[in-house]
């Protein structure tokens, strides 16, 4: 069985960021699909390379988070259009398996079917148009219309949809209610992620106390919410705590971040490069709390975030400033606290108890690995999706445990 992975922000695990894409392809190759990813890059020339089993075609679409909505948009139809001619070179496939976002992958997936006769299975990451709508990005009404029209025909043409979260399987059962959907959330890697003990060794090569440290990995744009981290952050500077606050990562409101801290005063604030996963876990290593924000839009409630996975792989204590299913999870399994910008008082006295008692956090530590271990390992997400491309070699799973975690 030959599959076109189609993933416009392709990365690995050396490269950092979202690595999804690499464990699910390598797990299909694993089980003996031929398969090749078609992302896009910022080079200048297209490339390829076998990468674990697969192969990898690049193609030279640039593409940052620092982009405006424009140059963004533009990326978008430029991936699109170079995919389609490289799809007519490639020969044929059984399934293209397309990753959104953004949305406009979609129409690859819709050209194949018709003009090649491929099916293909679409996987929702965020819900798109919705998110940029309640950003603010799309405000044309007519705009609006049309991409969800879109939204509609490309789930309604999929073989079946992919969802990563049950906040956004319940958006995909309001659009398009007959198609067969399953959910194949995020998920922990658990051998390059795994609880670690503080160090003097580890504080002191990142210069860093022996105290409460919270730490943030990933992007840094404008639906992320990490200001409201270093709103906690003043908070404990006015309560005279000597708590760490380290933001690992880069995007659009890096520097505005860096300027809000500078002029706040915030000098336990440690903004550091983004890096590699080997280096994210570095940095949880000298972590007791993982920070997992976004902007209040009901949208991104529904988000399945890496870096929360991440974070229970490598046995961290979490702090969520947003409801949705990630909060309901650290409340249900006590993984952490919730730090609501409504509630910041609470979780700053929360957070000062827990300073005293390190055998609690502990505990919350301990549930986050054990949560990863049971319900969101990466092997379990390619069982999943097997089950999905070769159901007459890999039987359905039984039940859904994702649902019973929020039930």
């Amino acid at each position: 069985m030959r599959v076109f992975y189609i993933h416009q922000y392709f990365r690995t695990p050396e490269e950092g960021g979202a690595v999804r894409s690499y464990h699910l392809a390598k797990g299909l190759a694993a089980a003996g699909i031929q398969v090749e990813v078609i992302s896009g890059k910022n080079i200048p020339y297209y490339d390829q390379k076998w990468i674990d089993g697969f192969k990898v075609h690049y193609l030279p679409v640039p593409y940052e988070q620092r982009f405006g909505f424009l140059r963004r948009v533009g990326a978008f139809f430029d991936f699109v259009l170079k995919t389609r001619r490289l799809l007519k070179k490639l020969g044929r496939a059984d399934l293209l398996y397309v990753s959104s976002t953004p949305l406009t992958t979609g129409l690859i997936g819709l050209w194949a079917k018709k003009r090649l006769a491929i099916p293909y299975i679409f996987e929702i990451r965020d819900i798109w148009p919705e998110a940029p709508i309640q950003v603010g990005a799309i405000k044309n009404p007519i705009l609006i219309r049309l991409l969800r029209k879109l939204e509609k025909k490309i789930y309604d043409q999929a073989l079946s949809l992919v969802a990563l979260s049950p906040g956004i399987a319940q958006h995909i059962k309001q659009v398009s209610p007959q198609k067969s959907l399953s959910i194949i959330p995020n998920f922990s890697d658990l051998d390059r992620f795994y609880p670690q003990e503080k160090s003097k060794i580890g504080l002191k090569k990142w210069g860093l106390k022996d105290v409460l440290t919270i730490s943030y990995t990933g992007a840094l744009g404008q639906v992320n919410g990490v200001e409201e981290l270093l709103d906690l952050a003043e908070l404990a500077k006015r309560k005279q705590k000597p708590w760490q606050f380290l933001i690992m990562g880069d995007g659009s409101h890096r520097e505005a971040l860096m300027k809000s801290a500078y002029e706040r005063g915030l000098e336990q604030v440690y903004f550091i490069p983004f890096g590699s996963k080997e280096k994210v876990n570095e940095l949880f290593g000298v972590s007791d709390f993982a920070w997992i924000s976004f902007a209040h839009l009901p949208v991104l409630k529904t988000n399945s975030p890496n870096k929360f996975f991440d974070a229970l792989a490598a046995g961290k204590a979490i702090l969520v400033n947003h409801k949705g299913w990630v909060y309901q999870l650290v409340k249900q399994h006590n993984l952490g606290l919730s730090c609501l910008p409504s509630k910041l008082n609470s979780c700053f006295e929360e957070l000062e108890k827990l300073e005293n008692h390190p055998d609690q956090v502990r505990r919350m530590q301990g549930n986050a690995r054990l949560l990863a271990e049971k319900y969101f390992t990466k092997e379990l997400a390619v069982q999943r999706l097997l089950a999905i491309i070769q159901p007459d070699k890999n039987p359905p799973m039984q039940g859904d445990e994702v649902y019973i975690l929020t039930a």
